[in-house]
């Protein structure tokens, strides 16, 4: 049975629908969780990125610096084992939290930075790959292969990306797409 025009379902989003490597895929969901954190910060103001929204409890920008620290963790400290600050000296608290006197052009910057290493880790590396011991793993045994840490990564820009939906209803009404 045909549906109504208003509601046919959307077509797909992420990567072109004759994608079907999977190595491409993966990095194209990511860029376009990536591009959709973006999309949904579009259209507020200086004071709604930094507020907490209630009752959630944290405010957007907070959001983009968290997701910075998870691509560091995951691909820079996990997957590569550089010897770097994998959390910040005040926990999740100061993970999540944007300090009045920090410009949000620096947290935006800090996150492309972040962006821009991990794709540099993803350019040269295979699916298959094990996450190098030494970082966040510190046994063979504990190291998984870089497609089970994108999973693991598009899983969390996934929700995330869901949670700045319902944030951005309750500041302004936008919804998602």
């Amino acid at each position: 049975m045909q549906q109504p025009p208003e509601q046919v379902p959307a077509l797909l989003d992420g990567p072109a629908v004759d994608v079907s490597d999977a190595h491409e895929l993966l990095l194209g969901y990511l860029e376009w969780y990536r591009e959709a954190l973006t999309r949904k910060l579009t259209g507020l103001s200086d004071d709604q990125l930094r507020a907490p929204v209630e009752p959630l409890g944290w405010s957007p920008l907070g959001l983009v610096q968290h997701l910075g620290w998870v691509e560091r963790r995951w691909l820079r400290w996990g997957f590569s084992a550089e010897d770097l600050v994998a959390h910040p000296p005040g926990g999740d608290t100061e993970e999540w939290t944007v300090t009045a006197n920090t410009p949000t052009a620096q947290v935006m910057s800090a996150y492309r930075t972040e962006v821009s290493a991990s794709n540099s880790v993803l350019a040269t590396a295979s699916l298959s790959d094990k996450a190098r011991i030494g970082g966040r793993f510190t046994t063979p045994g504990q190291a998984p292969t870089l497609g089970r840490i994108l999973f693991h990564l598009l899983q969390e820009y996934a929700r995330h990306v869901g949670h700045l939906d319902v944030a951005r209803e309750l500041i302004d009404g936008e919804t998602g797409e």
